[in-house]
C-alpha cells in the first residue's frame, strides 16, 4: 500500500524509435521544388553564384554569400517590395554618406569591424556605434548614414532595402562604380 493517501505519478520517458515523416520527406520536397523552378544558390563546389535571382523563390546561405562576395555591392535578390545585396568594404573605406528618402534599410555585419554613423542631416551625424560580426543596423528612411571599415580585413555585410533601392541585377565591383551609377 502507498504511504500517502493518493499515489504519485511519475512521468517516465517514452521512447519513440519510429522515424518521423519529416526525415524522409525533405529530399523529396527538394526534388519537387527543383522541378518547379525554385532556385538553388550554389554550384557543385559549394560556391554561391552571386547574381540577382529576381522575383523567383530563392534560398541562400546569406552568411556564406556575404563572406564570399568581393564586390562593393551585388544584388542577389530584387523583388517588388524588397531587395537583398551583399557588400564588401575595403580596409579604411566606407559605404559613403547617403540617405534613402523613402527606403528603410537593414544591414548585418558578417565579418569585420567598423563604425556606423547616422543623423537627420549630413552635417549632423549625432548617432555613432561600433559594429562587428553579427551586429545588425536598422536605418530608417530619411536618415543620413555611413559605415566605415575600421578593421584590418574587408568588412563583409548584407543589406536589405524595402522597397528596392537599386535596379535589378546591380553589380558594383568598386565604390567608384557605385558612385558613377548614381
Amino acid at each position: 500500500m502507498y504511504p500517502y493517501p493518493y499515489p504519485y505519478y511519475v512521468n517516465a520517458p517514452i521512447y519513440n524509435y519510429v522515424r518521423q515523416p519529416v526525415y524522409w520527406v525533405i529530399p523529396q520536397e527538394i526534388a519537387h521544388a527543383n522541378r518547379f523552378g525554385y532556385r538553388q544558390s550554389s554550384n557543385m563546389n559549394g560556391e554561391i553564384q552571386l547574381k540577382d535571382y529576381g522575383r523567383t523563390p530563392f534560398v541562400v546561405d546569406i552568411n556564406g554569400a556575404a563572406k564570399q562576395n568581393n564586390t562593393f555591392r551585388t544584388a542577389i535578390w530584387t523583388g517588388k517590395n524588397l531587395q537583398v545585396t551583399v557588400m564588401s568594404i575595403n580596409v579604411g573605406e566606407d559605404i559613403g554618406l547617403e540617405v534613402h528618402p523613402t527606403t528603410d534599410q537593414f544591414l548585418r555585419i558578417e565579418e569585420g569591424q567598423g563604425v556606423v554613423r547616422m543623423g537627420d542631416t549630413k552635417d549632423n551625424l549625432n548617432f555613432e556605434k561600433s559594429v562587428n560580426d553579427d551586429y545588425a543596423i536598422m536605418v530608417p528612411a530619411g536618415k543620413w548614414h555611413n559605415i566605415i571599415n575600421t578593421g584590418n580585413t574587408p568588412l563583409k555585410l548584407y543589406s536589405i532595402y524595402a522597397p528596392p533601392e537599386h535596379p535589378f541585377g546591380t553589380i558594383h565591383k568598386t565604390k567608384a562604380d557605385a558612385l558613377a551609377a548614381e
